[in-house]
């Protein structure tokens, strides 16, 4: 393993902060100090210290939020806005977003510590399925229904097909189910304001297998290893 991969694993800095710290002498291997920044260790055999403290990898945990709207899938925000974090403060492993949710969505948002099951997540190659309730306004005719589900023209290309439904409609507005395996910056957003109805509010409810039923605003849950293996596995199918 990396040795800058395993203080990040550790909690001790981000791995581009970690190589820099090795540049920087303040790592030792077995009582040795190393400046190569692409050293290999034995995790199960070689010490390692960083300014002079021993250092061992954290545990792994899984989380699922239930975000709010108005706050920042980030660890940090320079604008100073309520970010995710505020929310999980009994939480005192180094944790992250695993991909994000805009500060006006809400739902189902996963953070971990651990990298790559973060890259298996959020990669497009890995094709993980997400569904969301967008109420729109407006009501979309079978037109605007099938474009959405056959793949809309964006700035950035066409999307993938996507799984559209009506789950309500009211006077003057609709509520949509739409399930992608994308992960484009404000791709749904975007996609129903291509066909002429503005997403009004936006809700994630599923991620993969799992499902946010059962967890309240602004609170979270930790993965079972089941459920952990079982995102795990989709990836894989889909790789």
């Amino acid at each position: 393993m990396r040795l800058a991969k395993y203080l990040a694993e550790a909690g001790v800095a981000s791995r581009r902060k970690a190589e820099e710290l090795i540049m920087q002498g303040r790592v030792k291997i077995n009582g040795l100090v190393v400046k190569e920044k692409g050293c290999t260790i034995n995790p199960d055999v070689d010490r390692v210290e960083f300014d002079g403290r021993i250092i061992s990898r954290e545990e792994k945990v899984y989380i699922l939020l239930n975000k709010p709207a108005g706050y920042i899938s980030s660890v940090f925000d320079p604008q100073g806005r309520p970010t995710v974090m505020e929310l999980l403060k009994d939480i005192k492993l180094r944790i992250y977003p695993v991909g994000r949710l805009d500060f006006d969505t809400e739902g189902l948002l996963l953070l971990s510590n651990d990298g790559d099951f973060t890259n298996l997540m959020i990669h497009p190659r890995y094709e993980i399925n997400k569904t969301y309730q967008a109420l729109v306004k407006g009501k979309p005719d079978k037109k605007s229904l099938q474009i959405l589900q056959e793949g809309i023209q964006l700035e950035d290309g066409i999307t993938a097909p996507a799984r559209v439904n009506i789950l309500k409609t009211f006077q003057d507005r609709t509520l949509l189910e739409i399930e992608i395996h994308e992960g484009r910056k404000r791709q749904v957003k975007r996609m129903c304001l291509a066909v002429g109805h503005p997403v009004i509010s936006l809700k994630r409810t599923t991620f993969g297998s799992l499902k946010l039923q059962g967890v309240a605003p602004g609170k979270y849950r930790f993965l079972t290893p089941s459920e952990v293996n079982r995102l795990k596995q989709q990836a894989s199918d889909r790789g």
